[in-house]
């Protein structure tokens, strides 16, 4: 679910989450980071993910979305009540509900960061509390019921990773969630560039572990799973600034085994991801404001469902959510 960058982005950054929930969100005393129990189809609709013969060679084979299995909701009792969260690069922390295609501001959050941070990904777990990564690459925990945020013990640059686009996903079929994360690539602060792969951060201790490159090579990815265990990156390629893709990442190799282009998605200056109800929801901003574009998988229409006029880089949806 994911970021805001700088216009540079485009020269210097071009080298799926997931996340949960309605219910409280609300923080608890002695509460652990813990892992627990209109139509725009045109091109885009095309079967063969939008393909032309002379990319088909190198090119992942095409995305295939299959229903859902039945997944352990143990621990979800109002999941048909959960819905998509996203946070702006103005700091204001919304739900969107898919059905209507409305926003509602839940509040502004209000984080321990240096002045001048400003939120680049978020992710949901299945508590209903979001993990907001800033720009100074610190990871904070807020609120989806009051947007209340505190910090977290992570310590960036683990194993070169700084920021990155992130999401949950279930442990099989759940109900235990895992947080994995996309690293984005820059060079900040005079150092070299960052990690571009994929890394699992382990649920209490914070610790990152590096799982490998992406394969082929992705660039600005953005991660969103499901309830029955799968990962999907949202993302561009080196050299194709105007189009977007969808993947599906194997969350053990970083291997992209299925892949879906989209031709008139252009992921802009800040974009993020969200899996409800069998369908992806891209959110991009590619001329001012946030577009959100619906993939349906099922009849493989391709719809923009809403905008508004905040830069939208970061998203989270439950494991609980509805999964089709």
């Amino acid at each position: 679910m994911r970021r805001s960058l700088p216009a540079v982005r485009r020269v210097a950054f071009l080298l799926l989450l997931v996340a949960c929930g309605s219910r409280t969100g609300l923080f608890v005393e002695g509460d652990e980071f813990t892992e627990i129990g209109p139509d725009d189809a045109g091109p885009d609709a095309r079967r063969d993910g939008g393909r032309d013969a002379d990319d088909l060679e190198d090119a992942p084979p095409p995305l295939d979305v299959r229903p859902p299995i039945d997944v352990d909701r143990t621990d979800c009792p109002d999941a048909e009540a959960t819905l998509v969260y996203t946070i702006t690069s103005s700091y204001d922390l919304q739900s969107f509900n898919p059905d209507t295609g409305q926003f509602n501001l839940i509040g502004k959050i209000s984080c321990p960061a240096p002045g001048g941070a400003t939120p680049f990904s978020m992710a949901v777990d299945r508590r209903g509390v979001a993990y907001v990564q800033f720009t100074n690459e610190r990871l904070y925990r807020v609120s989806t019921a009051t947007a209340a945020c505190i910090g977290t013990p992570y310590t960036p640059r683990q194993s070169n990773y700084g920021l990155f686009g992130m999401g949950f996903a279930t442990n099989s079929v759940g109900p235990t969630e895992a947080l994995f994360v996309a690293g984005a690539g820059q060079a900040r602060d005079g150092r070299p560039p960052a990690a571009r792969g994929l890394a699992r951060i382990t649920p209490g201790t914070f610790d990152l572990t590096e799982i490998g490159d992406f394969v082929p090579a992705i660039a600005g990815a953005e991660l969103t799973g499901t309830g029955d265990g799968r990962l999907f990156a949202f993302y561009s390629k080196q050299g194709e600034t105007s189009r977007s893709f969808i993947g599906e990442i194997d969350t053990s190799t970083a291997q992209v085994v299925g892949e879906r282009r989209f031709d008139t998605v252009d992921q802009g200056s800040g974009w993020a991801f969200a899996y409800w109800g069998g369908d992806f929801y891209m959110f991009h901003a590619p001329v001012g404001g946030t577009r959100v574009t619906r993939w349906r998988p099922s009849d493989d229409s391709v719809s923009i469902v809403a905008t508004t006029p905040l830069t939208i880089v970061g998203a989270g949806v439950s494991t609980c959510a509805p999964q089709q």
